[in-house]
């Protein structure tokens, strides 16, 4: 049986795809979770993925080619039928054993030169890595993009500051931003948005999160965005109506919670990739994600899964000196939950006013599928988990 692998689509602003490199080659093994090949769209180069086993079959596109969201990309056969392929073969070649063989010349060497896929040549030139020193894992030794990523895991130093905050070549910026607004207009459109806001006192987390950091090195420390991440997904548990997805007007809710952390990009724009089960993961595991995340924002190599699979997306504006943020729906999700910058205020307690480190909530969720009542009792919940870091 052959199946057919289409351009994916990576949120609602993406109308089509032009792809860069095949990570895979016909006859290739392919498990679930594979990548196949790396699409570049507004957002960057971004790795796409297999939904189940199979075995590579024959390209419908070439590299280069830009192509709609659901166009034919390649051909995919299933692993028992090549299976099945190979062992009738292997019938037909003993049947015909006793011929006589023609003699098996000798393959030309190949040429002596560089061979390197356009993604790979692109990070290559970004973090400036010697790609005459590398040997390629790819088709007849190519260099592709998980060579180039290997080679800068290992390179040292890391590129000055002013390099880092170079905007990544080949993303245009403009294209982004004409993307996200297509995305917001529509979804300011469509989707009835409700608004709540929410003070909270968050010095028993500063405290907590202080006393956690005190003894660990800098590259193991905790921020305060994580407990927020943390706080919102354990929250959502019990608030289903506001994690899922919208459908042509009916909601589906979603088991998983995969919190979309929004990221600007340096030099302009904004990704919310996913932490995929947020919700289960510990604080450590969580800060490990999110910094992977922040760093593959800012060098490439996203995977589509991480673009299409959030239930719902955290925004902060982190120490920008912003008091509340109100986001706007990303579809098809329901909800988006923002934080303002946390700040010291006046705060009563115990009949008393004192001075409390405290962050603005606030709520944007779609009124066809939860209201005012709801999104109130969520972000008090949300609040009590932010006042007892502790069970986070």
């Amino acid at each position: 049986m052959t199946d057919v692998y289409r351009m994916p689509s990576l949120g609602s602003d993406m109308e089509a795809g032009t792809l860069i490199e095949w990570a895979k080659q016909p006859g290739d093994r392919l498990h679930k979770g594979d990548t196949i090949a790396v699409v570049e769209t507004q957002k960057g180069a971004i790795e796409v993925e297999v939904f189940h086993d199979a075995v590579m079959g024959r390209p419908l596109i070439a590299v280069g080619d830009k192509v709609p969201v659901g166009t034919p990309m390649a051909e995919l056969e299933s692993a028992g039928e090549r299976r099945t392929e190979r062992r009738s073969a292997g019938r037909a070649a003993g049947v015909h054993a006793e011929q006589p063989k023609a003699p098996r010349s000798t393959p030309e060497p190949i040429p002596n030169r560089l061979r390197i896929s356009p993604a790979a040549r692109r990070l290559a030139e970004e973090r400036g890595i010697n790609l005459a020193e590398m040997t390629g894992s790819g088709p007849d030794g190519a260099i592709v993009l998980a060579d180039v990523r290997a080679a800068a895991g290992r390179a040292e130093p890391p590129p000055p500051a002013s390099a880092q905050s170079t905007p990544r070549a080949g993303l245009d910026l403009a294209a982004m931003r004409r993307a996200i607004a297509a995305a917001m207009s529509r979804s300011k459109r469509e989707i009835p948005h409700y608004y709540l806001a929410h003070d909270i006192d968050l010095t028993a987390a500063t405290d907590w999160l202080a006393g956690r950091n005190a003894e660990r090195p800098p590259d193991r420390r905790l921020l305060m965005g994580v407990l927020l991440i943390k706080a919102v997904a354990v929250t959502l548990r019990a608030f289903p109506e506001l994690n899922g997805f919208d459908r042509d007007g009916r909601f589906e809710p979603s088991a998983a919670i995969h919190v979309g952390s929004a990221t600007a990009i340096r030099g302009g724009g904004l990704v919310a990739p996913a932490i995929h089960d947020a919700d289960q993961l510990g604080l450590d595991e969580l800060m490990a994600r999110l910094r992977d995340l922040v760093q593959r924002v800012r060098t490439g190599g996203l995977r589509a899964s991480e673009l299409s699979d959030p239930t719902v997306t955290v925004t902060s504006l982190g120490e920008r000196g912003v008091e509340r943020l109100y986001g706007i729906i990303y579809p098809p999700q329901v909800a988006i939950v923002g934080f303002g910058t946390p700040a010291l205020r006046p705060w009563v307690v115990n009949g008393d006013i004192v001075a409390r480190t405290v962050v603005t909530a606030t709520l944007a969720a779609d009124h066809r599928h939860s209201d005012g009542h709801r999104g109130a009792l969520f972000l008090a919940k949300l609040a009590t988990r932010l006042m007892e870091p502790d069970t986070l």
